[in-house]
């Protein structure tokens, strides 16, 4: 082996992270933030001449290489591929992009979210419906493991760690984002979740006309909350029921004598039951529908017996009038949006968050939900047909793989006839996709 000599050019410029033209491409022909920002904000004394647009562009380029510490964005003040790319006419400083987002944290927030819908709408994404035709709209609360630290908001989340317990809403089979509404740590999941759901509802019908079914945990098992969905056109739900103070072993016996009961294997065997409850809410009496299900086990998945038998038993609400088993299984679906969650905390490195104030991070994580989108559709663009870089199918790709596959492709910068050129190597596996992305993207 050779061993290689170590240079740097003095006048060719190269880049690693050849991915912002595309991002560049989405937040300015697809999302008017940056536009409305620099309206809603205009240029202040302290503002060394730096507009809020351009603070919005660097940041959210930043998010889509995974990084979201300010400090990150001092590598890229004399990069000129950054600033070509995402339209930026000046690079703020670690200290500005700090203060600036510190000063309208809240009513910048507020239209973030706004337009981070807006560039689903306008990129015309595609969302998948499952089998029922239903579109899936899963909502959820996560963790945010921020302990150690002092920043405002930081307390005992459901897991026992000290962070914050946001919530986030996804549509489709690709897990489109919704919203973000950030929360501390010890706040409930129930609290203040009827306002959000609304909100969620209504965005998600601006994107599609299809039916829609809500997907919650056990944890929104509420009356509120089945007569809001209830209170929606085209709106079914299943919803995790919560037994709380229920007698599980007489919900069992009733289960195993009324159901249906099958028997997978010898010490097993699994009941289901259709009940419908009576409910009253504000004056007006309400049917709703469970599916209930109990697992009895003598003896385990091994062979050996038990000397007491395991009950399990579980329960789902629902407006679905399917068979017992297709309901269950449409729950269990649900479960893919923990992934979605863990795609915004470590695929994007979003866990922990940069700054100590509230509102800050909270315009930081809505943030981060447009540079999931964007990453998103960028990776439903060229990652899953035929140009796509040597990979397992898939119908959809993790917003890691987007990252390493297309953000961090390597290119040549090169100045040629006032314009700008981007030269990507000979062997180079991702340039067939990224090339059918930014042709897509730049004819709108």
């Amino acid at each position: 082996m050779k061993n290689f000599i170590i240079a740097q050019s003095d006048t060719e410029f190269y880049t690693s992270h050849s991915g912002l033209a595309l991002v560049g491409l989405c937040l300015n022909n697809f999302c008017s933030l940056p536009t409305k920002a620099r309206e809603a904000f205009p240029l202040g004394a302290g503002s060394n001449g730096i507009g809020l647009d351009d603070v919005l562009r660097g940041y959210v380029g930043l998010l889509t290489l995974g990084k979201n510490d300010f400090e990150a964005i001092t590598n890229h003040r004399e990069d000129d591929f950054f600033k070509e790319a995402l339209g930026i006419s000046k690079v703020p400083s670690a200290a500005t992009l700090r203060q600036r987002l510190d000063e309208v944290a809240p009513a910048l927030r507020l239209l973030a979210d706004a337009c981070s819908v807006e560039f689903l709408r306008q990129a015309e994404i595609t969302i998948t419906p499952l089998d029922t035709g239903h579109v899936a709209l899963d909502c959820d609360v996560f963790g945010m493991d921020n302990s150690k630290t002092k920043k405002e908001g930081v307390s005992r989340i459901y897991s026992g760690q000290d962070g914050y317990a946001p919530i986030g809403a996804y549509l489709g089979k690709e897990g489109w984002c919704l919203e973000f509404e950030f929360r501390e740590g010890k706040q409930h999941s129930q609290c203040e979740f009827i306002p959000y759901l609304n909100r969620v509802l209504e965005k998600a019908r601006s994107l599609t006309s299809r039916k829609l079914l809500v997907r919650l945990d056990s944890a929104h098992d509420a009356l509120e909350t089945r007569v809001t969905c209830q209170s929606h056109k085209k709106v079914s739900f299943i919803l995790k029921w919560n037994p709380r103070k229920e007698d599980q072993k007489q919900w069992a016996k009733r289960i195993f004598e009324e159901g249906t009961v099958t028997s997978p294997r010898p010490g097993k065997r699994i009941g289901l039951l259709t009940v419908h409850v009576q409910q009253v809410y504000e004056g007006k009496t309400y049917r709703f529908k469970r599916v209930m299900r109990a697992v009895e086990r003598t003896i385990d998945r091994n062979g050996q017996l038990l000397m007491v038998p395991e009950i399990e038993l579980d329960g789902w609400w629902t407006t679905l009038d399917l068979p017992a088993k297709q309901v269950i299984r449409l729950y269990e679906d649900h479960g893919t949006s923990e992934q979605f969650h863990s795609e915004i905390k470590s695929d994007l490195d979003m866990e922990r968050l940069p700054s100590g104030k509230f509102a800050t991070n909270a315009l930081i994580l809505t943030l981060g939900g447009l540079a999931y989108n964007i990453l998103r559709s960028i990776g439903q663009l060229g990652l899953v047909d035929g140009n796509t870089p040597v990979r397992h199918p898939a119908k959809r790709r993790r917003i890691k793989t987007v990252i390493q596959e297309l953000m961090y492709l390597a290119a040549r910068l090169v100045k040629t006839g006032r314009r700008l050129k981007l030269l990507f190597s000979r062997l180079c596996p991702g340039f067939a996709a990224f090339q059918a992305i930014y042709t897509r993207l730049a004819c709108g």
